[in-house]
């Protein structure tokens, strides 16, 4: 049998039968799954007896979940799923020809079987290692609801990816830390489930803005300064990430059969987008994930680290790791061993970030070659040159892979150095939801365009990619 009689019997997502779906279409599928997500992350898994990973948050994140609940795969298997098959293709190990639409077909057939196995491989690695330890007698029910749980997040995120406004996996993170970011800010029921709006003078919030106001009234200084800087790194890094956002190169286009009508075509400088990032931190967070439950299961540590309350002391898992450097600094409990880790944390990222943009940018059809393609194809043709494919690919090459290195290393720059200032959240999260959300707008505000103005779309649609 061949493969693409094989994944033909693999369930998907039924694609539109239009061409272009209305935004009123696209706004109720990305509802509708965003719902289902915060639906599923409070479905508590049945037969659960305890839940080392509780202590993970960071991890919860940017796996896009909540441990405990039916959904705590989270967006993990998809992408271990999808950075296994680019080391694969990107070391020519697997030689698929994405241009084609053929190569892309084997391309998404063999990442579905990926997916699938890692949604089983880590439905059986957290209970049997006892990440997620079920009462006696109920393991198989456990992992049976772990691996529904994976599915529905899978199947999720093929249906917002095909009838809503993007990735369901920058939706899923993007929601995960925008509510993370309003209890960080706002929390009003402390560690010890304490309401401190019932006793404010006495009972410490957890909110940064309630703290603050808190050590205001009692007159507590590092606590003030601790709250301050926290909130005054999240505005900042903010501003930076929008600015860093805005950064492009645009390449001036003109419609040869319409003299006088050009557009310009933007190249963004993080070309790649949030993608390299998004694999970085994933890759990060399954390492410490896995070593955590590796010395839950063993009983002692391993080369992966040693774990307390689900941080890394020691290991791989300390030195790819962060602290909160400027939290560390104002309580007086900086070392020199952590602007070691710092060091090593910042390097990881920028070397992975960078290789991650390489390999995205050659398997998702946005390197020159398919550029060229979308650009022709809209009758566009760069000013001043005839209307070759080969002249568009020549000059784009001069840009592309220029910014998908240099998008990609600054990118994971950006989210390292950002993770060391401390905020309400970590920044490496900030920078995914600002953007996500930017990412989203985007999309939000093409689709618009092109509802009001149908032409645009011949014209101009791909150029707004």
């Amino acid at each position: 049998m061949e493969w693409k009689n094989f994944f033909a019997w693999i369930p998907e997502v039924k694609s539109p039968d239009e061409k272009k779906l209305s935004f009123n279409v696209k706004l109720k599928w990305t509802l509708i799954v965003l719902a289902a997500f915060f639906i599923l992350a409070n479905v508590p898994l049945f037969g659960l007896s305890s839940s080392a990973l509780d202590r993970f948050e960071y991890l919860a994140i940017i796996l896009g979940t909540d441990f405990g609940s039916i959904i705590s795969l989270g967006i993990g298997p998809i992408v271990m799923g999808s950075i296994i098959l680019q080391l694969l293709t990107g070391s020519g190990i697997v030689n698929i020809d994405t241009n084609t639409d053929e190569g892309k077909k084997f391309f998404q057939g063999i990442q579905k079987i990926l997916v699938f196995f890692f949604i089983i491989f880590e439905s059986l690695v957290y209970v049997l290692m006892r990440g997620l330890e079920a009462a006696p007698g109920l393991k198989g029910i456990v992992i049976f609801q772990l691996v529904l749980g994976g599915l529905a997040i899978y199947y999720m995120n093929e249906l917002s990816e095909k009838w809503g406004f993007g990735s369901g996996v920058s939706l899923f993170i993007g929601a995960g830390v925008s509510w993370r970011l309003m209890t960080s800010a706002f929390q009003f029921i402390n560690a010890q489930g304490k309401n401190c709006l019932v006793d404010f003078g006495n009972t410490a919030c957890s909110g940064k803005v309630l703290l603050l106001i808190q050590s205001i009234i009692n007159r507590y200084p590092t606590e003030f300064v601790s709250a301050f800087a926290a909130l005054v790194m999240t505005i900042l890094i903010f501003l930076a990430v929008v600015w860093a956002q805005s950064l492009k190169v645009e390449i001036p286009l003109s419609y040869g059969r319409i003299r006088g009508y050009g557009v310009k075509w933007p190249l963004s400088f993080f070309y790649s987008s949030v993608i390299p990032v998004i694999l970085v931190a994933a890759l990060i967070a399954n390492i410490q994930l896995f070593g955590g439950m590796l010395e839950n299961w063993l009983g002692h540590a391993t080369f992966l680290g040693h774990f307390v309350n689900g941080r890394a002391v020691s290991g791989l898992g300390f030195w790819l790791d962060s602290q909160n450097i400027l939290e560390l600094i104002i309580r007086g409990g900086f070392l020199s061993r952590y602007l070691v880790q710092a060091i090593t944390h910042i390097f990881f990222f920028v070397v992975l970030s960078t290789l991650f943009s390489v390999f995205w940018v050659k398997t998702s059809g946005m390197d020159s070659k398919a550029q060229a393609k979308r650009i022709a194809s809209s009758g566009l043709q760069v000013a001043g040159f005839r209307q070759d494919i080969r002249v568009l690919e020549s000059i784009l090459d001069r840009y592309i892979m220029p910014l998908t290195v240099m998008g990609g290393a600054a990118i994971g720059l950006l989210a390292s150095f950002t993770d060391l200032m401390g905020a309400l959240v970590k920044g490496t999260a900030i920078l995914l939801v600002i953007m996500i959300m930017f990412q989203f707008y985007q999309n939000i505000a093409k689709q618009h365009m092109e509802d009001m103005n149908p032409a645009i779309k011949k014209f101009m649609g791909s150029a707004l990619k």
